[in-house]
């Protein structure tokens, strides 16, 4: 067999393994994967008092007070990661901040690692005295760990590897050296020396479990996101759709009405991009819309929400608007910006804008009306010329609703 070979498919596996933090992952499949930590207060208080059990049987078959006292130990650490899940949902949960985020993930794996001691530690203790009973119970927390972490925590494989190492290898090591140990029993240093090996190649199949849970939850999260955006954002240009535009005007609005100022939704049609498409063809007019995005997403603040309909039409959602002045500001500073002359492949083209302009709430709070009526008011900036705004008008919001009627 090829030994290096083996100890190179061991490394890299653990050095996929190790290598994963927050800063290789999405964030949006960070976030997840570490809410998932944060879902096991009930694991964790019965994995604790399971300790306790066993600790207590322990202690009163023997009166050993270093038994008594890692168990007390073991359940004052119980306390703080469940202590430590609570707190981490009061103050937002994955909501927060990514540097946040990995110091709730900090504090929660030092409690793991710390648990894993202890199990390593009983384990230990119990050998001083050859009584099976005891060691069979003991063995089976450290067992029953390592499965709970392999499948409630694969999702941060560091964590998993680490706590498996700090409960087995102290564990194995001792069972070794008690294997040495002279005892009147035919085969006792071979059962103890198959039983650590037995932990150590358990451990090792359980590092490669966490690899592959690993691996299919990143694959499944990340196409979950990247479905979720699909849905939510423009395939080509990276801007809101519809759908997004809608929870934007939502919170748009709301946050006008708090402030008592009003919302204005801009209606932006492209003139003369046709003949772009016409004549430099599709994929030079395509690179032109991504360039339109771009400069309206430098030109709207954060408050604001560009995106694109379709076609060459986008939508500016204006908010905290105190005046129609302002929302005209708005409009004919996007006119002069996308005015200015695109360069594609060497090739300098122009385009203009037509912009139509509706006012919440003068004219209602339902965006789809909103939408219509600033519609309308582009076609009249259509009819007038290239480069032109107009605001919706009562006639305009009246053909409107007659037209819905």
């Amino acid at each position: 067999m090829d030994r290096t070979g083996e100890r190179g498919g061991l490394r890299s596996m653990l050095g996929a393994v190790l290598g994963s933090s927050a800063g290789e992952l999405p964030e949006a499949v960070y976030r997840d994967l570490l809410s998932t930590l944060f879902s096991m207060r009930l694991l964790i208080v019965g994995f604790g008092l399971l300790y306790l059990i066993v600790g207590t049987l322990v202690y009163l078959k023997w009166h050993d007070w270093v038994v008594a006292a890692l168990t007390i130990v073991a359940i004052a650490v119980t306390a703080l990661r469940v202590h430590v899940i609570s707190s981490y949902h009061r103050a937002g949960g994955a909501s927060q901040g990514i540097a946040e985020l990995r110091l709730w993930e900090w504090r929660y794996a030092s409690l793991t690692y710390v648990f894993a001691l202890l199990l390593a530690a009983l384990n230990i203790r119990a050998l001083i005295a050859h009584q099976p009973l005891v060691h069979i119970a003991t063995i089976s927390l450290v067992f029953t760990f390592g499965a709970g972490i392999v499948s409630r925590n694969a999702g941060r494989p560091r964590l998993c590897v680490i706590s498996l190492a700090l409960a087995v290898v102290p564990t194995a090591a001792a069972m070794l050296a008690h294997a040495t140990t002279e005892y009147d029993e035919p085969f006792h240093a071979e059962f103890f020396a198959f039983e650590a090996l037995l932990l150590l190649a358990v451990a090792a199949m359980s590092m490669g479990s966490v690899r592959h849970l690993y691996s299919s939850a990143v694959e499944h999260l990340t196409a979950k996101h990247d479905l979720a955006k699909l849905a939510r954002f423009d395939p080509l240009t990276g801007l809101p759709n519809r759908l997004l535009l809608r929870e934007s005007f939502q919170s748009g609005l709301k946050s006008s009405q708090q402030a008592a100022r009003g919302l204005a939704i801009h209606y932006l049609d492209l003139d003369g991009f046709k003949a772009i498409n016409d004549c430099h063809g599709h994929p030079a007019g395509d690179r032109m819309l991504l360039e339109v995005a771009q400069r309206l997403s430098s030109i709207v603040r954060s408050e604001d929400v560009a995106s694109r309909l379709g076609g060459d039409e986008f939508l500016l959602i204006q908010a905290n608007v105190q005046h129609q002045d302002q929302a005209e500001l708005l409009a004919r500073r996007v006119i002069r910006q996308l005015s200015e002359p695109y360069v594609i492949d060497g090739i300098e083209m122009r385009v203009t804008v037509s912009v139509g302009v509706a006012l919440a709430p003068e004219f209602g709070v339902d965006m789809e009306r909103l939408i219509a009526c600033a519609d309308a008011a582009l076609y009249r900036s259509k009819a007038k010329g290239k480069a032109q705004v107009q605001f919706c008008v009562a006639e305009d919001y009246r053909d409107m609703g007659r037209a819905v009627a």
